[in-house]
């Protein structure tokens, strides 16, 4: 069919930001009249998570099977530095975007919204939820960081298998490497059918976003969406490319090697369902297989640049809005409970809402705050997720050389 061929021959980028125009202005002109399409939207979120565990699970698996100890050690270290560094970063550009330009002086509190606040884990809840009961709980629960952990040991094993000096143990190894490999191509031919339907999938979700939330709600939180769009281009021109800079990757051909990933996630805010793509997109980029396998499922999960720069200036309208007072050492500590709440949600679409809910209970702050924002979760949601992917494709290029360069080209 001539319509068919043209579809799927047309560029995925191309697809996916018309779905987006299209949906947005029909939910604009059309408001709660494209509610029927919501469906459609949470069929392609459903289909990108169904896809998403079992290539975390498989990436991981052949990443660290491929890895002895000290190498494993070694890049988890990069890891923890990158993912500091550049966390300390948004937060501070949050705060100091959000204290200067001061978002939220015009708003009121509504007086009909009622938000739940969450269950807020302790560390010991989030310390016994990385190692699961059994296997399967952590696949039918979808427990990231336990089926990281279920990932990460059973690679262990096989590498020990494979470099065994047991020439039995040896032949195993082998043949569950290749084994795994088998469903992970398999689990990929899948995802080529997932993105045939992902441009449909994002004209139904952004038709519903905008059209739920009207175009009144969205212009009264302007200088809320501004600021937080600012900080991300800040985020984007000065950390992430002053990395790729100082690590000798060439900024502008990076990030158009990059562009299916940061697009996927910004149209569907999801950066665990983009984790298949993100893996792509960085070997595309030049990042090797093995460093890909495993620094992005980590990323995915463990880092949150997006939600660190919107936790800071959330807190800040928050306190704009309310007349509150808050001490430096007060959005310090925050900050710090913020980010532990967020580990194992960053991946998932309004996850930033859930953990601002928990912050805000936790220190007095009103929970009505939530309501307003959630007006434009969407667009917020958006950008934040194609940061946190971009900053975790970023990282895994950062680990995957040995020696920064001295100078800048």
């Amino acid at each position: 069919m001539p319509i068919w061929n043209k579809y799927k021959n047309t560029p995925f980028v191309a697809k996916i930001t018309i779905g987006f125009i299209a949906g947005t202005l029909l939910g604009i002109f059309f408001n709660e009249y494209t509610t029927f399409l919501k469906p459609f939207g949470t069929l392609l979120l459903n289909l990108l998570s169904l896809i998403a565990i079992p290539v975390i699970f498989l990436t991981v698996v052949l990443a660290v099977n491929q890895m002895n100890l000290a190498q494993l050690g070694k890049m988890g270290g990069k890891l923890i530095l990158y993912y500091t560094a550049t966390t300390a970063a948004a937060v501070l550009i949050g705060l100091s975007l959000a204290m200067w330009l001061k978002p939220g002086r015009h708003l009121t509190l509504p007086t009909d919204a009622v938000v739940e606040p969450p269950h807020a884990p302790g560390f010991s809840e989030i310390l016994l939820q990385i190692v699961p009961k059994n296997i399967f709980e952590a696949f039918t629960s979808g427990d990231l960081m336990a089926i990281l952990f279920v990932a990460i040991i059973i690679g262990m094993a096989m590498s020990s298998m494979k470099f065994s000096k047991d020439t039995k143990l040896v032949e195993m190894g082998d043949f569950l490497d290749r084994f795994f490999n088998a469903l992970n191509t398999m689990f990929y031919k899948i995802l080529e059918g997932v993105l045939l339907y992902a441009p449909i999938g994002v004209f139904a979700i952004s038709a519903t976003a905008f059209g739920e939330q009207g175009w009144e709600t969205l212009l009264g939180l302007l200088s809320f969406v501004g600021v937080f769009y600012l900080g991300v281009l800040i985020l984007w021109l000065f950390v992430y490319s002053g990395f790729l800079k100082f690590f000798g990757n060439p900024v502008l051909p990076f990030y158009r090697n990059t562009k299916d990933a940061y697009t996927t996630a910004f149209f569907t805010s999801s950066s665990i369902a983009t984790l298949p793509i993100a893996i792509e997109s960085a070997k595309k980029a030049g990042v090797s297989e093995n460093t890909a396998n495993f620094a992005l499922p980590l990323g995915a999960v463990f880092n949150s640049d997006g939600g660190a720069l919107r936790m800071g200036i959330s807190l800040v309208f928050a306190a704009n809005i309310t007349n509150l007072n808050l001490s430096a050492v007060d959005f310090i500590v925050i900050i710090a409970i913020g980010t532990l709440l967020s580990i194992g949600t960053a991946g998932v679409p309004a996850a930033g809402l859930v953990t601002l809910s928990a912050v805000l209970t936790m220190f007095g702050l009103p929970l009505e705050i939530v309501a307003l924002i959630a007006g434009v979760d969407a667009l917020i949601g958006m950008a934040g997720t194609a940061s946190n992917v971009m900053g975790d494709i970023v990282g895994a290029a950062v680990v995957d050389k040995k020696t920064p360069r001295k100078k800048f080209a």
